[in-house]
């Protein structure tokens, strides 16, 4: 018998926990963060960003990275993370080597490290997750 797919009530209670688990120094910065879970990256953002195939984007920051905000800065809402539930559940299926929840986890740190300021490429130097 096969367990259902947790549902995006599950998803964002695993990306909640990666907030909860941050280390003290970085967890007042991501309190102002807001966190939205969706099954599928809109058709919309998809075209924005270039992206074809909606499996290839599994979570997205959008915002003023705290390395560039400035007391002068209008922004028009608040920081945000969003976190897409099929396209991870499908790399988790792919993957098959890692717990559904540090996968979440690894997607949220990522996301959370771009409001940080940190780019992709520093992201990677430090992270070897996709070796």
């Amino acid at each position: 018998m096969t367990t259902p797919d947790p549902d995006l009530a599950s998803f964002e209670d695993m990306a909640r926990a990666a907030f909860a688990a941050l280390p003290p120094a970085f967890s007042p910065a991501a309190q102002s963060v807001v966190l939205i879970v969706e099954d599928w990256p809109s058709a919309t953002l998809l075209h924005e960003m270039g992206i074809d195939d909606p499996l290839d984007l599994t979570g997205l920051y959008e915002g003023i990275p705290l390395t560039e905000k400035s007391h002068f800065d209008q922004p028009l809402g608040p920081d945000t993370i969003w976190i897409f539930r099929e396209p991870i559940l499908e790399e988790w299926r792919d993957r098959g080597d890692i717990d559904l929840a540090d996968l979440v986890t690894h997607v949220v740190v990522h996301e959370l490290a771009h409001h940080f300021g940190w780019s992709d490429e520093d992201i990677a130097h430090i992270d070897r997750w996709w070796e």
